[in-house]
């Protein structure tokens, strides 16, 4: 489990990073968005109905014990997480997309991710010990409003401590991954190595099995190539720091152990299949950039 000090540490550093999403938008910035919603809807529904019925099936799939299985319809219904930002800003996507559809799926995550959560695990059958309490999670969520708000009041009166704010809290989601990591790892290693397999299918296949979904949705709803892999992005992505946040707020001993678990598997895997994932969207974007420029000349 972590320790006092990691858990202060933890709770710090998502408010900054929080500060920083706020940072990212501005009013206006929804006022456009809602206008033409499609791709933020669709986010949405790749975000809060594939992503939780996955964990689900997963869990059940892989006869998770039932902490583990908590852990994972936990990281399931999360919110995205900002590090997509900066991953579908290096896969060419559209950033403005991702930013929006992180900020909104956070919003609307006080109500959702409670019920979402009540829901798939009363389904999956876990007891009373295992269960993460709505209020709980509302709660954290509702804190973390506040500095979102107060960083986009920050961008307002001031554009460049806004731009700067926002880098700051982008990074620091990839740094809260690795301080997880870090900490974590080492004192567990024995754990991990006595791990079973399907518990490692489970870590690495919610992210991987999420893209793969968001994007092949957002393609059936007629979203473009390019939107299409920013949504794939933001729905494989989920705040792996927030929910271990929501665990060590929830859990104490042997109990937080166990919960914590695919939390911190996934936040640690989720990195590596980020970067591959990106790196081929990258790819494919700068071919199809430079298809569309032949047709032209030869047009």
């Amino acid at each position: 489990m972590l320790t006092e000090l990691e858990t202060t540490l933890l709770g710090i550093m998502m408010m900054v990073i929080m500060l920083g999403m706020g940072a990212s938008m501005t009013w206006r910035d929804f006022f456009i968005a809602f206008r033409k919603p499609k791709g933020i809807l669709v986010g949405l529904f790749s975000q809060y109905l594939i992503m939780p019925f996955l964990g689900y099936a997963l869990a059940l799939a892989l006869g998770l014990p039932a902490g583990m299985a908590a852990g994972l319809i936990l990281i399931a219904c999360m919110p995205g997480g900002t590090t997509s930002n900066i991953f579908a800003y290096f896969s060419k996507g559209v950033l403005a997309l991702s930013i929006m559809m992180t900020t909104v799926s956070t919003l609307v995550a006080v109500v959702t991710v409670p019920f979402l959560l009540s829901f798939y695990s009363g389904l999956a059958g876990l007891g009373g010990d295992y269960v993460i309490p709505a209020g709980n999670v509302a709660q954290v969520l509702v804190v973390l409003l506040v500095p979102t708000v107060l960083g986009m009041f920050l961008r307002k009166m001031n554009a460049n401590a806004g731009a700067t704010i926002e880098m700051i809290g982008s990074l620091l989601g990839v740094v809260v991954i690795l301080f997880l990591i870090g900490s974590w790892v080492p004192r567990n290693y024995q754990m991990l190595l006595d791990t079973p397999f399907p518990v490692y299918v489970a870590a690495i296949g919610i992210g991987l099995t999420g893209m793969l979904l968001g994007y092949w949705l957002a393609r059936a709803l007629r979203q473009d190539a390019n939107r299409s892999r920013t949504i794939s992005l933001e729905t494989g992505i989920q705040n792996g720091p927030l929910a271990a946040l929501i665990v060590t707020l929830s859990f104490t001993g042997t109990q937080q152990q166990e919960v914590l678990f695919i939390p911190i598997l996934y936040s640690l895997f989720i990195v590596i299949t980020s970067s591959v994932i990106t790196l081929w969207y990258r790819r494919t974007a700068t071919e199809e950039a430079l298809a569309r420029d032949m047709a032209k000349v030869r047009a």
